[in-house]
């Protein structure tokens, strides 16, 4: 095993740290498993340290399906808090992730997402998600890459289209109990980047797990707490996903 590949991913991870990222987004994995079905819980909040600074709160609640051998599709219902403000419906959310290469097939397993997204607020148009996925395995290490570009259509105001990346290390301990880290940044314009100050940056650590039921379905976890890079990024965020998978 190259050992130094494990320890460059970590300093990317901590020096890197998509319209932009919420608090309960979630790093994407290129695999699918054929006939899967689960049931899918995504939370987080997102806020600044200073007294009475702003805060956000997003979750969403999913049903997804491995329909075929490499495509999983998954349909979401979002909802966000903001400071203040009562949960409200957000959006309607139509995930689907492609599998384009054998696992262990290549040095590296690729994917690819396309995400649809229909806001409450209909002046908003739609939003479309879509990049590659990357996944590399070293012993004990699983490390993940993903870029990804948003764009609104059909909207109120001028639409661009926005860059982003997902970045993740994971150190597979136990099934039940692994650890690592991740990062979520958001770059401005995909041909012009935003000015470093006003781009999104943040990174933690994070653990995840898998644990079987007596009835042979899985219930896997996954949560981060994330800290600001930029003074445009919030200071803490804090997320969390749990799947019921049968």
């Amino acid at each position: 095993m190259n050992r130094s590949a494990p320890l460059a991913a970590c300093a990317l991870l901590l020096v890197a740290a998509s319209a932009h990222a919420g608090p309960a987004d979630y790093v994407y994995t290129p695999n699918v498993e054929y006939g899967e079905r689960e049931l899918d819980l995504k939370m987080g909040s997102a806020g600044d340290n200073d007294a009475g600074g702003e805060s956000k709160s997003a979750g969403s609640i999913g049903f997804g399906l491995g329909a075929a051998k490499r495509w999983f599709t998954e349909l979401y219902v979002k909802f966000e808090k903001e400071s203040g403000e009562k949960l409200r419906y957000e959006a309607i959310e139509w995930e689907n992730k492609f599998q384009l290469t054998e696992s262990g097939q290549l040095p590296v397993d690729i994917g690819f997402l396309l995400e649809l997204e229909r806001p409450r607020d209909r002046a908003e148009g739609y939003e479309a998600k879509w990049g590659p996925l990357f996944q590399r395995d070293w012993g004990r290490f699983q490390l993940n890459a993903n870029l990804l570009f948003e764009r609104m259509f059909h909207s109120d105001e001028p639409e661009e289209t926005e860059l982003g990346y997902q970045l993740q290390v994971k150190y597979r301990w136990r099934r039940e109990f692994e650890y690592g880290m991740q990062a979520f940044g958001d770059l401005g314009r995909w041909d012009e980047w935003a000015p470093a100050r006003e781009q999104e940056h943040r990174v933690g650590p994070a653990v995840f797990g898998k644990f079987s039921t007596s009835d042979h379905h899985t219930i896997a976890y996954n949560a981060a707490m994330l800290f600001g890079l930029t003074a445009a990024t919030p200071d803490v965020t804090f997320r969390l996903q749990a799947e019921y998978e049968f």
